[in-house]
């Protein structure tokens, strides 16, 4: 159930817990509902957690892991692309999840190797900060196979955060068997993989456990990060994770949560989710914002673009 990340020394369970889906971009749940199902998977043997700066659950962690013994590895990220800005960006995560030191912090979404260039005075302090003990392990995330393969060669990187999926849903700018190829790259010079969205943003709902079970048996890929946010949701994926059979009723309760994309109905159509989106996913018609149900993998990244908080994963 556990490994170590890449040439890392960062043992982690090879689940790990994705928080975007606790907290405002989608679900919304309290901090104490969700302080509980972290505190959960914790219980069950899980002590990797994923997060970042725009996804607004940091005082979920900090309450679920308060009086926790056993070591958590946390991994965050940022959008900042300034030295100053990522700077503020650790101070932050540090206050916030009452952490003297960062386990992962990754630099958010990366897209190409310009995107890593204009980046590269934020991983510049990010790699000082690693210097001075402030951060265990840099890295990115990205749903592109150029980013993966550029960082995939830069020593400098510790990690990388991919987005991977038996259907290659997401993949922004090739097939499946390319961004393997640049995860098996990466993971042959000692990059420490976690890969994101192995169930398609929930379009692989319906074959989860096989889905899940496609990129947990891949051999570059070390750890998979998956949102969870109910009791049940916890209990299936450690068991399947774990190898063993969840009881059915279980599983059944799991498949009956449908997620989708809500779209308020006061939307003003001011276009900054559609610019915001990741997958080409939305567009404007009439004013008002519509979404391809097809290419959207309900990562909730759009609802941090919108001023009038018109859109939310439920």
């Amino acid at each position: 159930m556990y490994t170590t990340l890449g040439a890392t020394r960062i043992v982690v369970s090879r689940l790990c817990f994705g928080t975007l889906s606790l907290g405002p971009l989608q679900a919304g749940l309290s901090i104490a509902a969700g302080k509980r199902l972290i505190r959960r998977a914790l219980e069950l043997g899980v002590n990797f957690i994923d997060t970042a700066q725009s996804y607004n659950t940091y005082p979920y962690i900090r309450e679920a892991v308060k009086g926790w013994q056993e070591p958590v590895v946390v991994a965050t990220k940022s959008y900042d692309y300034t030295a100053e800005g990522m700077a503020r960006s650790l101070e932050e995560a540090r206050q916030e999840l009452d952490r003297d030191v960062i386990d992962i912090f990754l630099l958010h979404e990366q897209e190409t190797p310009l995107t890593l260039a204009g980046h590269r005075p934020a991983l510049e302090y990010l790699l000082e900060a690693k210097e001075r003990g402030l951060v265990r392990a840099v890295g990115i995330s990205s749903h592109t196979v150029a980013a993966v393969r550029a960082a995939a060669v830069m020593p400098e990187i510790d990690i990388i955060h991919p987005l991977y999926n038996e259907a290659g849903l997401g993949i922004l700018d090739g097939s499946r068997e390319e961004m393997l190829a640049a995860i098996t790259l990466a993971r042959s010079n000692g990059k420490g993989i976690y890969a994101m969205k192995a169930l398609g943003g929930g379009h692989l709902g319906k074959q989860a456990r096989r889905a899940l079970e496609f990129v947990l048996t891949t051999p570059v890929i070390d750890a998979v990060a998956v949102g969870m946010q109910s009791p049940e949701e916890v209990e299936v994926n450690v068991s399947w994770f774990s190898g063993s059979e969840p009881a059915p009723e279980l599983i059944e309760r799991v498949r009956a949560k449908r997620r989708r994309l809500l779209i308020e109905d006061w939307c003003q159509g001011c276009g900054s989710c559609v610019k915001r989106c990741p997958q080409g996913a939305l567009s404007l018609v009439d004013r008002r914002v519509v979404v391809n149900p097809d290419k959207c993998i309900l990562c909730g990244y759009c609802a941090g673009a919108c001023r009038d908080f018109c859109l939310k994963v439920i």
